[in-house]
């Protein structure tokens, strides 16, 4: 009941919620006077079988010199915090699974990540479901130190980077992105490209890697050049050129890469039927799927080591090796699946404005 300056009325309980610290106390004292599981449970608002519930588990077998054991609800708020310790849901993955097995070897051998294991995984079928576990799963597994690899061996995990505001202090040598066509961006049609190129050791005359990647299929190419100028891009560019021939500005739609020194001729391949669209300054997330896979390709050219260590060949293994792991935006099927795709439809057919499937539509082939 209510007086002058204080109130005796006490929040009603919610029927569902667990019983706290006041309901077992009041538990404790009725049954001491005698009344039912019933009564009780109308007291304290709940269920006559939690009642019976809390009595049992707070209830001793013994408490010893031949009296008869009561309801404590210390020992009852004990008991349950001991159970809701043990309540979490036990791992069904065994840590030596032939899954687990297979993933570890594929993460060192190929570099593949914990997404396109189990992506893959699961659309072939290569284990039982119940042996693969979710991503999340495993990187929860990589954390706790409880699979087989280490933290550094992925070192996607390790790196994060934040985006930044563009800044406009420099002068675009070209058309800009901003009259970039919609449909680029949407990445529904096959063609529109995004180029870069990547150095070792950051020395005058060192020989760097021009980087290329279709944006639907995710397919990349990357070159060895002489230097990182204007002379190397363009040889790169003939390379291509000689490649696809006649179907070059089929292939090659579009391109979309940034503002350095070394593309500063880059316009001049419109000549080609391919048009060129320059990035803003300091703005490398308007080309997000070259720079993603320029990271991938630092799993094999490592900064700081030359590219002179490295043969035509071997760059150009390095870009298969990319273009043959699976993807979870491509339904977990492989860039150089799909590219072939698109050159098939492209050679069989004299249209040259090819559209193509999007990536939901590749997911859900």
């Amino acid at each position: 009941m209510d007086q002058t300056y204080s109130t005796t009325n006490l929040i009603e309980r919610k029927r569902g919620q667990h019983l706290g610290a006041e309901e077992r106390g009041a538990i404790q004292a009725l049954k001491k006077q005698g009344y039912s599981n019933r009564a009780i449970a109308r007291t304290i608002n709940c269920s006559p079988s939690t009642v019976g519930y809390e009595l049992q588990r707070g209830t001793p077998e013994y408490c010893g010199r031949g009296r008869k054991a009561g309801y404590s609800a210390k020992r009852g708020a004990a008991i349950y915090k001991a159970n809701r310790r043990r309540c979490h849901r036990l791992q069904s993955i065994p840590r030596d699974s032939q899954f687990i097995h297979w993933m570890v070897n594929m993460v060192r051998k190929h570099s593949w990540s914990f997404d396109t294991c189990v992506g893959r995984a699961r659309r072939e079928q290569r284990f039982p479901a119940r042996e693969i576990p979710c991503t999340k799963t495993l990187y929860n597994l990589l954390w706790a130190g409880e699979l087989p690899i280490k933290l550094f061996e992925l070192p996607e995990v390790l790196s994060r980077r934040s985006r930044r505001k563009p800044k406009i202090s420099k002068r675009i040598s070209g058309h800009s992105i901003d009259e970039r066509s919609p449909e680029v961006a949407d990445r529904n049609t096959f063609g529109h490209w995004e180029a870069d190129t990547v150095l070792g050791r950051k020395r005058n005359g060192e020989p760097a890697v021009f980087t290329i990647v279709e944006r639907l299929t995710g397919c990349y190419f990357s070159i060895w050049i002489d230097s990182k100028t204007t002379d190397g891009v363009a040889s790169a560019m003939e390379q291509l050129k000689e490649q696809y021939g006649e179907k070059f500005s089929q292939v090659f739609r579009s391109i979309t890469t940034d503002n350095g020194s070394e593309f500063a001729a880059f316009s001049a391949f419109e000549n080609l039927g391919t048009k060129i669209y320059f990035a803003h300054p300091y703005s490398a997330w308007e080309r997000p799927v070259n720079e993603r896979t320029n990271r991938i390709l630092r799993r094999f050219l490592p900064k700081g080591r030359s590219i002179r260590d490295y043969s035509d060949e071997q760059i150009l293994l390095f870009a298969d090796e990319i273009n043959a792991t699976p993807r979870k935006r491509l339904g977990y099927r492989t860039p150089e699946e799909l590219f072939e795709l698109q050159l098939d439809s492209i050679y069989a057919t004299s249209c040259l404005l090819y559209t193509s499937p999007s990536p939901r539509d590749y997911a859900a082939s």
